[in-house]
């Protein structure tokens, strides 16, 4: 979608979504020298008005939170690569590693 239709579902003004994309909240796809949002934009600015508009989060503060749900988004998909070359891994190999995560899970309950 582009910023017209992105600003009419949001019911924002587009010197908002300037804001957001300025302060890197949002980085769209440029096709054609033309922005385009996807449905993962029109999530993370779902988020960014509820912070913004529903919660009083201020700038800053949004610049905290999206910098964590970059990070937790990093993280989720480290933990399937790991997943995938584990699983490619033997029965006896993913068995070790089981055993070493069930150890420290010990370690960090205590």
């Amino acid at each position: 979608m582009d910023d017209h239709e992105f600003c009419l579902r949001l019911k924002i003004e587009v010197t908002e979504l300037e804001l957001w994309i300025r302060e890197g909240w949002l980085a769209p796809q440029i096709a054609e020298h033309q922005r385009r949002f996807r449905d993962a934009d029109l999530a993370r600015a779902r988020l960014i008005l509820d912070l913004t508009h529903g919660m009083g989060v201020n700038e800053a503060g949004v610049d905290i939170v999206m910098d964590l749900v970059d990070q937790l988004h990093g993280m989720r998909g480290a933990m399937r690569d790991i997943i995938t070359v584990v699983s490619g891994e033997d029965v006896a190999v993913q068995q070790r590693l089981v055993a070493a995560l069930d150890k420290l899970h010990t370690i960090w309950r205590m």
